[in-house]
């Protein structure tokens, strides 16, 4: 594991003021001041510390994948890693996760599994020539998905500019008892098919970026992107990323793996709010479930 990292203020990404319109692929996000999450601007509001232990993953659960044939595994494998994993050197239970790659039929058996179906879960497809796209596996859509061990509310789904034919999608919830926005997303692949140039995950990345209000935000997924990318700019300028270096340095443990199950790049990312506090870690040992390794935080809001 690295060495734990602390992290030093910052800005927020995802206000939950954000309301999603659905008109089609790429639908902006408007700020609304009616409908806010757990803003901060209010200095007569005193806003309680919390601690929450993330865990962002993109679990690779379609057909091709390690355990995509094997669905029971699979949930099986997040629930253990919901329960137990290392963060800043100590085991910690999770108490939010961050799934990508994940199918409907995942989320659905784990609302019903004996350790987490005490949790609030939301999901958002991605989508394939305007059609939601489905897992060639039965386990129903594709997409991302949040979970919590608290109740979520002000659940927004929103489609990100994207390729027609490789949409992609981000889907956030808050968590009031930490007034915390936690926010999931896989933007578009390297692959020549999908984004050649990166010219849609810096699109997709600009629209992250956009939607953030004063307020606790952790945003996780696999962005395809390597640290230093500039696409990542406005995520680096706005946000702290929970693995990066001292300073502005942009590091991280890498969350890819190869063939071999050895590591090969850094795609997986926790953007938080600056002024957060938060360990960091991602496994030095290869994932057998997945092509990524999870990538943790203890987040602390004070």
């Amino acid at each position: 594991m690295r060495a734990p990292r602390a992290l030093i203020p910052l800005l927020a990404v995802c206000g939950a003021a954000a309301v999603v319109a659905t008109a089609g692929a790429g639908a902006a996000i408007e700020l609304n001041p009616d409908a806010r999450g757990p803003a901060l601007a209010d200095a007569a509001e005193e806003v309680p510390a919390a601690t929450v232990n993330a865990m962002t993953w993109n679990v690779c659960g379609d057909t091709g994948c390690p355990l995509g044939t094997r669905p029971d595994e699979l949930v099986k494998e997040i629930s253990a890693r919901a329960a137990s994993n290392e963060v800043g050197g100590r085991r910690v239970r999770m108490n939010a996760v961050l799934l990508q790659e994940v199918c409907s039929g995942h989320v659905d058996t784990l609302r019903e599994s004996a350790t987490l179906k005490s949790w609030s879960w939301t999901f958002a497809p991605m989508r394939s020539g305007g059609a939601k796209r489905a897992c060639a596996n039965g386990q129903g859509e594709y997409g991302v998905a949040v979970g919590a061990e608290s109740a979520l509310s002000e659940i927004e789904e929103t489609r990100l500019p994207s390729p027609e034919r490789h949409g992609r999608s981000a889907v956030c919830g808050t968590v009031s008892a930490w007034q915390t926005r936690l926010c999931s997303v896989q933007l578009s692949s390297a692959q020549p098919d999908d984004d050649p140039a990166g010219t849609w995950r810096g699109k997709q990345i600009g629209e992250l970026a956009g939607f953030a209000e004063e307020n606790r935000v952790i945003v996780g997924g696999d962005f395809t992107e390597r640290p230093e990318a500039p696409a990542l700019d406005p995520l680096y300028r706005d946000f702290a990323e929970c693995d990066q270096g001292p300073g502005e340095s942009r590091t991280g443990a890498p969350t890819q793996q190869g063939p071999d199950g050895a590591a090969v790049a850094k795609t997986s990312y926790l953007f938080i709010t600056k002024e957060a506090g938060a360990s960091c870690g991602v496994s030095t040992t290869p994932v057998a479930a997945s092509d990524h390794r999870p990538l943790t935080a203890a987040v602390r809001f004070r």
